[in-house]
């Protein structure tokens, strides 16, 4: 069978390649056949251990857990603070200055990537797209390409239920002279079935891998080889406080009332006439009243019974006679304390701060120094779900700007590397973080002023004090450049000196005064 899309060829033949016993490492979750055995003429991948069929039952329990109330929160908190769209800035923008290209071809990629951005309806999306992600622990998207005209870059990208695609590894050997056998050949594609992809399916779509972008957490499950969601350490956390509540709330109905035992004297009645003499009392002085909450009517319903009812039990001959006593409700229904402790469990397993999640916590606007060591964990923890999620992002612009022929397919390697996808933040301790740090850079700096020019040199001072880079310098002396031309007076310069020419790093009878 065919494979459906475009494949996108390198522009140089490839090297010879080296044998190889070892099968590639599983990153993706790609599930691995050999040629000849999983029906490869019609392009079905049988999963005899049904890794398939698990797949996507973890799929959907990470979707029903999702909507489990605290998780929903907690994954919003993160949500909000991976994808920020506040203001007016873009959600995310790209990094190139570390490409060896010419300012000209990072313009093209830039502009690529903004295409690539709006192809996603990112900046009105981006929050949902993640989210998806999050959950599902994957997600994947369809290029659709004009391979008759591919100079116009990508069309559309059309996203794929995870549920319904599958990446497939074909393991091609051949046997050497030596009679060992090696890897001859890795041949990837997708498998795209409409109904779902199960153990059970017999058929579906080959879609070659150029033309299918993706994203994983990035999280395997060693023993089988699956894509676990974030969620997954949370499923047993989240079980077990949802049955404490339940048996809390059970627990609470039963035994919070108090009740009353009707203790009847049925002086020498037979056993038959003692229980109907019994049953006649208590339906004579029953009175069972409920509220319907749906039509707000108050009725009598003599006729159901609940755990909450009376005792009514009969007395013989030589008893106390009738006799009413009260059985005291549960005691202390008001510890929680069980209850907190797998509540906080499952807030470690969401990799959430507790105290974010605790509304009697309030957030303190202290010095960075002051802020738990659970926030700076957690602002970890974002800055490498976003790493991880913006190999999407990347995906696609790989082949926009190679179908543009902004660049050729074998360079992407290199040029992968090097481009930063940088995500906008609004996260309050970062910024604090940042302006305590230059802070005390700037203090450092300001103390050694008076030893540059003969232990240090301004250059040693601005690496190693204030941590600049080499452009970063380089910019700072053009700009005290131009600012001494236009605004002598800010460096205690003459109004005679203005003609005075001045090298880009100052004048050196000043730096050496």
């Amino acid at each position: 069978m065919n494979i459906f899309g475009f494949t996108i060829k390198p522009s140089a033949s490839p090297e010879e390649k080296v044998a190889s016993v070892v099968t590639p490492t599983n990153s993706d979750g790609s599930l691995v056949v050999n040629s000849g055995i999983f029906g490869e003429a019609y392009g079905v991948a049988f999963d005899i251990d049904g890794q398939i069929k698990n797949e996507v039952e973890l799929i959907n329990r990470y979707r029903t857990l999702a909507a489990y109330p605290e998780v929903s929160e907690a994954v919003e908190d993160i949500i909000n603070e991976a994808i920020s769209m506040s203001g007016d800035e873009s959600v995310c923008s790209i990094s190139v200055d570390a490409l060896p290209v010419p300012a000209t071809i990072k313009k093209k990629i830039v502009e690529s990537f903004e295409e690539v951005l709006n192809l996603f309806d990112f900046n009105s999306r981006g929050h949902e797209i993640f989210e998806r992600w999050y959950v599902d622990g994957k997600v994947y998207y369809q290029i659709l390409l004009d391979v008759d005209k591919p100079k116009l870059g990508i069309q559309e990208l059309r996203e794929i239920d995870p549920r319904k695609i599958k990446k497939i590894k074909n393991i091609k050997k051949k046997r050497m002279p030596s009679g060992i056998e090696v890897i001859d050949e890795v041949e990837e594609y997708f498998l795209f079935n409409d109904q779902g992809i199960t153990s059970t399916t017999t058929a579906g779509i080959r879609l070659s891998p150029d033309s299918v972008v993706m994203s994983t957490s990035g999280i395997i499950d060693q023993t089988n080889g699956l894509i676990l969601s974030n969620l997954h350490k949370a499923i047993k956390p989240a079980n077990q406080l949802k049955m404490l509540e339940d048996a809390v709330v059970i627990y609470r109905i039963v035994r919070a009332p108090e009740r009353r035992v009707f203790y009847i004297d049925v002086g020498g009645l037979p056993k038959g006439k003692a229980e109907q003499y019994v049953t006649d009392i208590m339906n004579k002085f029953k009175n069972k009243l409920v509220y319907d909450a749906h039509t707000g009517e108050v009725a009598d319903s003599k006729k159901h019974l609940s755990m909450m009812e009376d005792f009514w039990m009969p007395r013989r001959d030589g008893g106390k006679g009738t006799e009413i006593t009260t059985l005291p409700g549960g005691q202390g229904l008001g510890q929680l304390d069980d209850l907190d402790y797998f509540k906080d469990k499952l807030y470690h397993s969401l990799n959430v701060p507790i105290g974010r999640m605790k509304p009697e916590t309030g957030f303190s606007l202290g010095r960075s120094n002051e802020v738990s060591r659970d926030e700076i964990k957690f602002a970890k923890f974002i800055d490498k779900q976003q790493s991880k999620f913006a190999q999407l992002l990347l995906g696609a612009l790989r082949v926009q700007l190679v179908s543009k022929g902004i660049i050729n397919s074998s360079d992407w390697e290199s040029f992968n590397q090097k481009i930063r996808v940088k995500f906008a933040r609004d996260n309050y301790f970062s910024e604090l973080k940042e302006v305590e740090i230059l802070n005390n850079r700037a203090q450092a700096a300001l103390q050694m002023d008076s030893m540059v020019g003969k232990y240090y040199s301004r250059e040693w001072v601005q690496r190693k004090i204030l941590r600049l880079s080499d452009n970063e310098i380089e910019e700072i002396n053009k700009q005290n450049s131009e600012d001494k031309k236009s605004n002598p007076e800010l460096f205690g310069i003459e109004p005679e000196q203005q003609n005075v020419e001045l090298s880009p790093e100052g004048n050196n009878d000043d730096q050496n005064s």
